[in-house]
């Protein structure tokens, strides 16, 4: 390569999308989209594949304790911490095909271009795939990044159970015992990176409405998760009067529209989400006696989560419509910045290929929001189609994705040298 040759100019943009390509039909469902659940037989062969191309290109490719995923391309000097990109393979139930996966596929994309062109720097690199980012098959998400930054506990994450009663930790020690028979190399402790990168879809409508094919990500919203429960009464639907029931719906509507309530005097930041509710007994004519419904609750100011989270918690120590309250916390992360150094490269790298490259606060949680936690952490988004993700319509345009990688390329070499 000439001095004058940028690594972002060599990156070869057909094999990238050819790996995009190749990626997708593990897991494809029928007539589109993708189920990748975490620690399932999808996405274990998505990590087998993942390690074969990394060992196609040289690198060394380890596992840790979480399943977490490292092809490493040595530096000139081994005794330099790493430079990180990456971001996970696993997926919602009816998913996308480019949520997470365009993250470490920019990041093969970018080992290829080293190794390929004999291309070296003086530190080395790793692109990772996170373990359980997405938290559909066992919540919280995010297991693998999270125990990686020290944030969470590797007995909390492995004791989470799926919808099936099987154990996040047996279901790890499968994923484990594949990847060691697969000859792969095992390193149990976490490290601490010269910087981690996250190339990732947006998620939202922002980056398309502004016809940029790339945006600089400087800092994530904080999200506390909780699950409720509304104890009430069973009984008889015909039989029982108004005055005598203690109906865990009543209790639960009436609830939920004081915590709605509660939100509205807050900007147009927030974010309230609830995204499951049940009823027990679920019987047409029997009033129920228990709701259980979560909350996904997100803003990028930690001080307004808090101030919600104790109007949370005074509003559940109320009876609703005679009916007892439980509120538990099940998760909280707090918001982050990314740190302006890291940031001013990303922009230069991203003004390289593209110009005017906005900026946004994501309304997603990341891996990023964790590895910030250890080292400098930034994010690039690319734009999908109606901002649409989660959702087998998700959608990229290919040369969005291109320019993006070569954004995220063009970073990584500023960082290697």
């Amino acid at each position: 390569m000439t001095e004058r040759m940028h690594l972002h100019e060599t990156l070869d943009g057909q094999r990238f999308w050819d790996d995009v390509q190749a990626l997708a039909t593990i897991g494809a469902l029928e007539p589109k989209g993708i189920r990748r659940l975490a620690l399932d037989a999808q996405d274990n062969r998505a990590r087998l594949w993942l390690a074969e191309q990394g060992r196609s290109l040289g690198c060394q490719v380890y596992f840790d304790a979480l399943g977490n995923l490292f092809l490493r391309r040595e530096g000139q000097d081994a005794t330099l911490a790493p430079l990180l990109i990456g971001s996970h393979l696993d997926s919602q139930p009816q998913a996308g095909a480019h949520d997470g996966a365009l993250g470490v596929l920019a990041g093969l994309a970018i080992l290829r271009t080293l190794h390929e062109q004999g291309i070296e720097y003086r530190r080395p690199l790793e692109v990772v795939s996170w373990t359980n980012e997405e938290g559909a098959r066992f919540a919280p998400g995010a297991s693998g990044s999270s125990w990686f930054a020290g944030q969470r506990a590797y007995d909390e994450i492995v004791a989470a159970v799926d919808g099936d009663g099987v154990r996040f930790g047996d279901a790890l020690q499968q994923c484990l015992t594949l990847l060691q028979e697969s000859g792969l190399s095992y390193r149990p402790d976490p490290f601490v990176p010269h910087a981690f990168i996250e190339l990732h879809i947006e998620q939202g409508p922002v980056l398309e409405q502004l016809g940029k094919p790339v945006g600089v990500v400087n800092g994530i919203q904080g999200v506390n998760w909780y699950r409720i429960e509304v104890e009430g009464m069973a009984n008889h639907a015909g039989t029982t009067p108004r005055q005598a029931r203690r109906d865990a719906f009543d209790g639960a509507h009436d609830l939920v529209a004081a915590l709605k309530a509660a939100t509205r005097e807050q900007d147009d930041d927030l974010r309230f989400t609830i995204g499951k509710f049940s009823l027990w007994p679920d019987s047409v004519n029997t009033i129920a006696q228990r709701a259980t419904f979560t909350i996904d609750l997100r803003h990028p100011d930690a001080q307004v989560l808090d101030a919600l989270d104790r109007q949370f918690h005074a509003l559940a120590e109320r009876q609703w419509s005679g009916c007892d309250v439980t509120l538990e916390v099940t998760s909280r992360v707090a918001p982050v910045a990314f740190p302006e150094p890291l940031l001013s490269v990303l922009r230069e790298s991203a003004g390289s290929v593209c110009a005017e490259t906005p900026e946004l606060v994501s309304g997603a949680f990341h891996d990023a929001i964790h590895l910030a936690h250890v080292c400098p952490t930034a994010m690039l988004f690319t734009p999908c189609r109606a901002g649409i993700s989660h959702h087998p319509d998700e959608h990229i345009e290919r040369q969005d994705a291109d320019i993006a990688a070569r954004a995220l390329a063009e970073a990584a070499s500023r960082l290697l040298k």
